[in-house]
């Protein structure tokens, strides 16, 4: 049996605005835990990875700032999640792209310079 991805960590420069963005964006709660700097997130869905973390750069973005995993979020309508990504502050960073029997999918840079995708699928995930 393969290892389950169980954890994620969002970069920040600002807390209030990466928490906004994610709260308004996605309906994340976030709890501040452990070390100064350090949140907690609730991703408050049954289903996938269910806990995150929103943590404080320690070098300025692209000057050593950690190599990651690009996270993809499960949405319902990707075109109207871009909308609302846009309309919070976020960027697109590519067109919409169908995959044949699997869902479409776009990137997103967030108010943080990190990037991630929106994915809708063609069968919802259990």
């Amino acid at each position: 049996m393969g290892q389950p991805v169980v954890h994620f960590a969002v970069y920040y420069d600002d807390a209030e605005r990466a928490r906004a963005f994610y709260e308004s964006a996605f309906g994340w709660t976030f709890e501040a835990w452990g070390p100064p700097g350090y949140w907690k997130i609730s991703t408050g869905h049954p289903t996938g990875i269910q806990a995150g973390a929103l943590t404080k750069r320690t070098t300025p973005r692209g000057d050593g700032s950690p190599n990651a995993y690009r996270c993809t979020i499960a949405v319902d309508d990707v075109e109207a999640m871009m909308a609302r990504i846009v309309s919070l502050g976020g960027t697109r960073a590519s067109a919409t792209v169908t995959i044949p029997h699997v869902g479409d999918v776009a990137e997103f840079t967030d108010p943080e310079g990190n990037l991630a995708c929106v994915m809708r699928y063609d069968t919802p995930l259990t």
